[in-house]
């Protein structure tokens, strides 16, 4: 067998159909879709039409709230801790804040702080000021004879609440 005699199996490809070329093709002048109208036209949007009918999207009741104020934290494992410890990227000995963590490059992005999390194992014993912590993830930090200090980030403020307080001075 060579390179250059590599070929796809008879029937593997099928060339695409070319509407629009005249009508001998078969799918010539309105190349398959019919006569005139929204619907012959590129672009078209009539995805939960429903002639005129409340769609069914818009018949169901709406449930759920998603705050436009929540908190998007960046996820932070022990066990990736520790084997960034292990690795020397972050020092155990020192306290370990926000900013060391991520001039390590253990994180990418801030976002609104950093959550540590309990997935993993830590056996160093680490002094660690993190955003928020999970339950699980305090109870290793501290059976591994560490402290993790969680830091409050100052709440933003609704901007409605402003526009109130501005119109009853």
């Amino acid at each position: 067998m060579k390179l250059n005699d590599l070929r796809d199996n008879e029937g593997a490809r099928q060339d695409s159909m070319r509407v629009g070329r005249g009508i001998g093709s078969g799918k010539g002048k309105t190349s398959g879709r019919g006569v005139k109208g929204q619907k012959a036209r590129s672009g078209v949007s009539l995805r939960g039409f429903e002639g005129g009918q409340m769609p069914l999207h818009r018949r169901l009741p709406k449930r759920g709230f998603v705050s436009l104020f929540r908190k998007d934290f960046a996820e932070l494992n022990i066990g990736r801790l520790q084997m960034a410890i292990d690795a020397g990227s972050i020092d155990a000995k020192k306290p370990i804040t926000q900013d060391i963590i991520f001039d390590s490059g253990l994180l990418g992005k801030a976002k609104d702080g950093i959550r540590l999390l309990a997935k993993g194992e830590l056996k160093a014993k680490i002094d660690i000021s993190v955003a928020g912590a999970s339950a699980g993830a305090l109870a290793a930090v501290e059976k591994a004879g560490g402290k993790v200090t969680v830091i409050a980030k100052a709440e933003p403020k609704p901007k409605a609440k402003k526009a109130k307080e501005a119109k009853s001075k």
